[in-house]
């Protein structure tokens, strides 16, 4: 869905045991072995239809990421997905790649782990700003992280993609502070006031 990001030296921020975090409809936690085989099964399954570049579960997991975390639904346990954050080139800036398996797509899950994943970097780790890049073709993706808040910042062309028929990368970002305003209850400590009222595109009218 999202291109899987670089490997950038983050040391300084890195977290060696990150608990799960739960969002409303699923939960980022710990890659495991047996979820490793079932990441490599959602490739297989995709084969047949992947474009230049896109993100590979079992790819991106051998990878030196450095947050690697399995999407598992909040009904039932089932991983449907999987998603990568590191570093971007500024030290308050990050970016990730998600993808979610063929049959479990359109349930919003892939929307609920970026949020999810959102409020992680933010509000725990102290970024500022998410970067993301997206095949020019894939109105799906396009769309989604339009609806999430994330504003396009430029396009890029890229000559691998040409070869596939998709020419460009469009570059997309939020940051914290729009992060916020879109979803008022971030970060969940808050203190609001007795006159509090959320801010954004769900204001009260």
């Amino acid at each position: 869905m999202v291109m899987p990001p670089p490997r950038l030296d983050l040391a300084h921020r890195r977290a060696p045991d990150v608990p799960s975090r739960p969002g409303r409809k699923v939960r980022l936690r710990e890659i495991t072995p047996a979820d490793q085989r079932r990441l490599a099964g959602f490739d297989r399954e995709a084969a047949d239809t992947r474009r230049v570049g896109e993100y590979r579960h079992w790819a991106a997991h051998r990878a030196e990421a450095d947050f690697h975390f399995a999407i598992e639904t909040l009904r039932g346990g089932l991983v449907v997905g999987s998603l990568s954050a590191t570093q971007a080139d500024l030290s308050d800036r990050f970016s990730y790649g998600i993808g979610i398996g063929p049959q479990h797509r359109r349930c919003g899950y892939a929307g609920d782990a970026v949020i999810t994943l959102l409020r992680f970097m933010f509000g725990e780790l102290g970024y500022r700003k998410c970067e993301v890049s997206i095949y020019g073709g894939n109105v799906g993706s396009l769309s989604l992280h339009a609806m999430l808040g994330f504003r396009e910042e430029g396009r890029v062309r890229d000559l691998e993609l040409s070869r596939d028929g998709v020419k460009y990368l469009v570059k997309m970002g939020i940051t914290d502070v729009e992060f916020a305003e879109i979803h008022p209850d971030f970060p969940a400590a808050r203190e609001r006031g007795r006159h509090w009222r959320p801010r954004g595109r769900h204001r009260d009218r």
